[in-house]
């Protein structure tokens, strides 16, 4: 223990730099400022944004950025929702679109969600987290789920806290198998919505269009419609819903109820 100092410590994070040129124009682009910059003798770069600093030095001979495991830290905050958007803001004025697949990248928010990530060219993360964040969650979906609620809810997991698509699509596809014809419609149409955002996210829009059919004829009300283009507004061409007719039941189906 040290005796007779205040405490008053700052801890930087410092990250293997693959591209000078690409991580500064991709910091600068976010609004990052730039503190320091050297190549010679060595790497050394220096980026604050509002109120922290991330620092980057020489990438090793062994770093694949396009494994994504360089480097990261956790940035917490009050509230995410706004850093969210001005990064999405930024990417846009910048690129013209959001940069939500490939590398660089943001990864998805939806409201209400207490994380994103940022992964920048030489695959590092910067992981923005809201201090209120539940202390226990519950990796691997809610236990107090079953069926294609529990899926949905493990899938949400797979992607906002570890960056992992492929198995959050794999989870979905076997959970509308399993239970898709017994599943309540809402779930059913979260399910859809979610398999049609991370399609278009790995760059395979094409998977979508059953997808979107079969979605467009689940019948919700205006509240549960909301919850579902919510969580495809992140889709960069996600068309609002097709409002399917009522459903009406078979007059015999009705007499037998």
């Amino acid at each position: 223990m040290i005796e007779n100092v205040m405490p008053n410590e700052t801890t930087i994070p410092l990250m293997p730099c693959a591209s000078v040129p690409e991580t500064l124009e991709f910091y600068r682009c976010l609004g990052s400022e730039v503190v320091h910059e050297q190549t010679r003798p060595y790497v050394y770069l220096a980026l604050s944004y509002r109120g922290f600093q991330v620092h980057f030095g020489k990438a090793p001979a062994h770093l694949d950025p396009a494994r994504e495991d360089g480097g990261g830290c956790l940035v917490l905050v009050d509230e995410v929702a706004p850093y969210h958007a001005a990064f999405t803001a930024a990417m846009r004025a910048t690129h013209g679109k959001v940069l939500g697949s490939g590398r660089p990248r943001i990864t998805r928010y939806r409201a209400g969600a207490s994380r994103f990530t940022l992964i920048d060219p030489s695959g590092n993360s910067l992981i923005f987290i809201q201090r209120d964040e539940p202390a226990t969650l519950e990796y691997g979906g809610s236990k107090s789920l079953r069926g294609l609620a529990r899926a949905v809810d493990n899938a949400r997991v797979l992607i906002e806290f570890k960056n992992d698509d492929h198995l959050a699509h794999r989870v979905l596809t076997t959970g509308l198998a399993r239970h898709g014809e017994n599943a309540d419609d809402l779930d059913t149409a979260k399910a859809l919505a979610m398999l049609i955002e991370i399609a278009t996210t790995l760059g395979r829009p094409e998977e979508t269009a059953p997808w979107r059919e079969r979605l467009a004829r689940i019948p919700l009300d205006p509240d549960q419609r909301h919850q579902v283009e919510a969580m495809l507004r992140s889709t960069e061409h996600a068309a609002p819903l097709d409002r399917p007719e009522p459903v009406q039941k078979p007059v015999e189906e009705e007499a037998g109820s």
